[in-house]
């Protein structure tokens, strides 16, 4: 069974990429007319789909560096800071061990 779905997607993607030969047509419709198939199908033109997308435009030089301080400089969400103790120190956490909340 294997084989044969492994078979079925080549088919079907040789047929996406309009190499599929005349002799296997009826198998690759076939193939086309099984959920794996359609998932097949599906895939492969989305793959397709990604390669002739344009390319993504070069980010300005120091973005990575901006939005690493931006994001350290963000609060967590639900987070306040803490209160001083009777000393004026705030208490420390160790948040390599705090789980999330």
């Amino acid at each position: 069974m294997m084989d044969t779905n492994k078979k079925n997607r080549e088919l079907i993607s040789a047929l996406c990429d309009g190499e599929l030969p005349d002799a296997d047509q009826e198998l690759a419709l076939a193939a086309l007319d099984t959920p794996d198939g359609e998932q097949a199908w599906a895939r492969f033109h989305q793959i397709g789909d990604v390669l002739r997308a344009a390319p993504a435009p070069d980010l300005s030089p120091g973005f990575a560096e901006g939005l690493a301080a931006r994001l350290a400089a963000e609060t967590l969400p639900g987070k306040r800071p803490a209160a001083p103790d009777a000393a004026g120190a705030a208490p420390q956490f160790d948040q390599t061990v705090a789980g999330p909340t």
